[in-house]
C-alpha cells in the first residue's frame, strides 16, 4: 500500500526526530492532500533551502548565499577576541536567543563519535586553529553538549588547541534556573558540587 511513497518515506526518515512511523504519517498526509498545496509548498521551499541557504564559509552558522560571511561574522559590534565553539548551527541559535553572548561562533558541525564513524577529520579541527591564529582570539568558550561524546570532543579540542597559547573554558554544568535539588539526577547534582563558585 505505500510502496509508491517509499522514497519519501526514507527521506523524511532520515531527518533527525523523525522515524520511520512518523515519515509514514507525513508522507500520507501529503498524499492525501487532493489540492497538492502542501506539496507544492514543501516543494517551494525545498528548492528555496536548495538554492538560497547554506552554512557561513566561517562559522558555520545558517545564512543565505547573499550574507557569506553571514551577519554574526561581520557585526563589528560584537566581541572580537571571544569564540564560541558549538556542535551545531541550531547552538548558536540557541545561545543567541539567550542574549548572553556577544562574541563570535564556530560551528564543528558534529562530535567525536566512533558509533557514527565520525572522528576528529569530521570536526575541521584545522579551520577551528586557523581562525583562532588569525582571527587573535584571547578565550576559546566550549559550548558543547554534557554526553560522553561531547566530553570526548571537549577534551581532544583542549588537548589540540593548548599550545596556541588561548584560554580554554567550558560552560558551567548544574542545577537548571527554577529548578530544586529533589528533581535533579545524580549526575547533574555532582556536576554542580564540581563547578561551585564563591558568593
Amino acid at each position: 500500500m505505500l510502496e509508491p511513497l517509499e522514497p519519501l518515506i526514507h527521506a523524511l526518515a532520515r531527518l533527525p526526530g523523525i522515524g520511520r512511523r512518523t515519515a509514514e504519517r507525513i508522507a500520507l498526509r501529503l498524499a492525501r492532500d487532493r489540492s497538492r498545496s502542501m506539496a507544492r509548498e514543501l516543494t517551494a521551499a525545498l528548492q528555496g533551502l536548495e538554492t538560497n541557504i547554506i552554512c557561513c564559509s566561517r562559522c558555520g552558522a545558517i545564512t543565505t548565499t547573499a550574507a557569506d560571511p553571514c551577519a554574526l561574522c561581520t557585526d563589528p559590534r560584537r566581541v572580537t577576541d571571544l569564540l564560541c565553539v558549538v556542535e551545531d548551527p541550531s547552538d548558536i541559535e540557541t545561545i543567541e536567543r539567550s542574549g548572553a553572548f556577544r562574541g563570535r561562533y564556530h560551528a564543528l558541525m558534529g562530535k567525536l563519535s566512533p558509533m557514527r564513524g565520525e572522528g576528529s577529520r569530521h570536526l575541521g579541527v584545522e579551520n577551528l586553529r586557523r581562525r583562532i591564529e588569525e582571527e587573535g582570539f584571547t578565550e576559546v568558550i566550549l559550548a558543547l553538549n554534557t554526553d560522553v561524546e561531547s566530553d570526548a570532543t571537549a577534551a581532544f579540542l583542549r588537548e589540540i588547541l593548548a599550545p596556541l597559547d588561548v584560554k580554554i573554558t567550558r560552560l558551567a554544568t548544574g542545577l537548571p534556573a527554577g529548578s530544586g535539588i529533589a528533581y535533579s539526577d545524580p549526575v547533574t547534582l555532582s556536576a554542580a558540587l564540581r563547578g561551585r563558585r564563591p558568593m
